[in-house]
C-alpha cells in the first residue's frame, strides 16, 4: 500500500518534464534560408553610368524639303522605302522647265550648226588670203585684190569666234535649266530609310518662313551608324575620356549587353535641373553585326569602364551592406557579419581586396525578415550557381 503514494507525484513529474521539453522545443530560433553565393575571381569593371534614360541616335538624320514651292507631281517613295543616295524622293511639277528645256536644247543644235557654218567660211577665206598673198609675191595679182581677201579672212574668222562663243552661251543656258529642274526634285542626300513622308500627290509644298520652322517634307535617316546620346552626373564627366570601352543595355532587348566606345563628351554642363547637372556623352555600338533590328528613339542605358580587373576577388555588390559589411554563412550554419576593405566597383560585382576568401558563402538575400548576424540559417533553393 505505501507504494501507491509515491505514484501520482511520479506521473506529475513526467508531464511537467515532457511540457518543458516540449515549450523549448517549440520555443527554439529556426533557421532562416538565405540566398547565397560563393566569392570567387573573375572580372569586375569600376563604371560610371547615366543619371536618366540616354536615346538611340542615327549619325545621320536629315529632314529634307524643296528649296521651291510648287505642287506635288510625283512621291516615288513611302515611309519605310530604303533609299540610296541620289534617289528622288519627291518632284514638283515642272512641264514648264521640261518645255523650256526643249526649246534650249533646240536652240543650242541651231546655234551650233550656224557656228559650224561660220568657221567653215572663215576657213574657206583664210585659204582664199593664202593664195592671193602667194599670186601678190609673183606680181600675178594686185595688192589690193590681196589685201581684201586678207580683211576678208579675218572677219570671217572674227565671225566664226563669235558663233563659237554664242554656242557656248546656249549650253549654259541648258544647264541654267536644268538647275531649276533639279529644284524641283527632291533627292537623298545619303542612303537610308525614309522615316517619315508629310505630303501627298497634288498638294502644294511651300519653303519654311525664316524663323518658323515647318514639318520636313521627308524624314530620311541612316541607320547604318547608331549611337547612343545619354547624360552622366557632372561629378563623374571628369574621369571620362574619348575612346573608353562603355556597355549599352537597352529596355526594348532585355538581357543583352552590347559593347560600346565613348565617341564624344559634350564641351558644356547642361542645366536642365540645377540639382541634377549632367554632361551628355555619347557612346558608338561597336557592333554592327548585332545592331539588326535597332531604331533610333529606343531608350539606352551605358556604363563606361574607367578601369577593370580580369581576374579579381569579387561577390555580388547588392551583398554589401552599409559599412562596407556582409554576412557570411558560416560551416556550422550560422551568420556572421564580417567588414571587407573593397576596390573596384559596379552595380554588378564589387572586387574584395581584404576580409574574405575564395569559397566563403556571402548571404545575397539581406532584406529578407528574420536575417542578421548570430542568427542560425541555411541556404535555400534559390542560390545562384557558382
Amino acid at each position: 500500500m505505501p507504494v501507491k503514494r509515491y505514484k501520482i507525484p511520479v506521473i506529475l513529474i513526467l508531464i511537467a518534464v515532457i511540457g518543458v521539453t516540449t515549450f523549448m522545443w517549440l520555443g527554439r530560433t529556426r533557421p532562416v534560408e538565405v540566398t547565397v553565393k560563393s566569392v570567387g575571381y573573375g572580372l569586375v569593371q569600376d563604371t560610371v553610368a547615366n543619371t536618366r534614360a540616354g536615346t538611340i541616335k542615327a549619325c545621320r538624320r536629315a529632314g529634307i524639303s524643296p528649296s521651291i514651292g510648287g505642287q506635288i507631281a510625283s512621291l516615288p517613295v513611302k515611309e519605310g522605302d530604303e533609299v540610296k543616295a541620289g534617289h528622288v524622293l519627291m518632284e514638283l511639277w515642272n512641264d514648264d522647265l521640261l518645255a523650256k528645256l526643249e526649246q534650249a536644247s533646240s536652240e543650242a543644235k541651231a546655234v551650233e550648226a550656224s557656228a559650224r557654218q561660220a568657221c567653215i567660211m572663215a576657213e574657206v577665206a583664210r585659204r582664199e588670203a593664202s593664195r592671193l598673198k602667194r599670186l601678190k609675191k609673183d606680181n600675178l595679182t594686185s595688192e589690193e585684190a590681196a589685201d581684201k581677201a586678207d580683211g576678208e579672212a579675218r572677219a570671217q574668222q572674227s565671225a566664226c569666234n563669235a558663233a563659237l562663243a554664242e554656242n557656248e552661251v546656249s549650253k549654259a543656258r541648258i544647264k541654267v535649266v536644268h538647275a531649276e529642274l533639279e529644284r524641283t526634285r527632291l533627292k537623298a542626300p545619303f542612303a537610308g530609310i525614309v522615316a517619315e513622308v508629310n505630303g501627298e500627290v497634288g498638294e502644294f509644298v511651300t519653303p519654311s518662313p525664316v524663323g518658323i520652322p515647318t514639318p520636313p517634307t521627308v524624314d530620311l535617316v541612316d541607320v547604318s551608324c547608331l549611337y547612343v546620346s545619354a547624360p552622366i552626373d557632372e561629378v563623374d564627366a571628369p574621369e571620362i575620356r574619348v575612346g573608353m570601352s562603355a556597355n549599352i543595355s537597352l529596355d526594348a532587348m532585355a538581357g543583352k549587353l552590347f559593347e560600346g566606345r565613348v565617341r564624344r563628351i559634350a564641351p558644356y554642363v547642361l542645366e536642365l535641373e540645377k540639382q541634377a547637372r549632367t554632361v551628355d556623352v555619347e557612346v558608338d555600338f561597336l557592333c554592327p553585326e548585332n545592331c539588326q533590328g535597332m531604331m533610333p528613339g529606343y531608350s539606352a542605358d551605358i556604363e563606361i569602364v574607367l578601369d577593370e580587373s580580369e581576374a579579381a576577388l569579387r561577390i555580388p555588390t547588392e551583398a554589401i551592406l552599409e559599412g562596407n559589411k556582409v554576412l557570411l554563412l558560416t560551416g556550422d550554419e550560422m551568420l556572421e557579419e564580417r567588414e571587407i576593405s573593397t576596390g573596384l566597383s559596379n552595380w554588378d560585382w564589387t572586387e574584395v581586396t581584404d576580409g574574405l576568401a575564395e569559397g566563403q558563402e556571402v548571404v545575397l538575400s539581406v532584406e529578407r525578415e528574420g536575417v542578421g548576424s548570430g542568427v542560425p540559417a541555411v541556404r535555400d533553393t534559390q542560390s545562384p550557381d557558382d
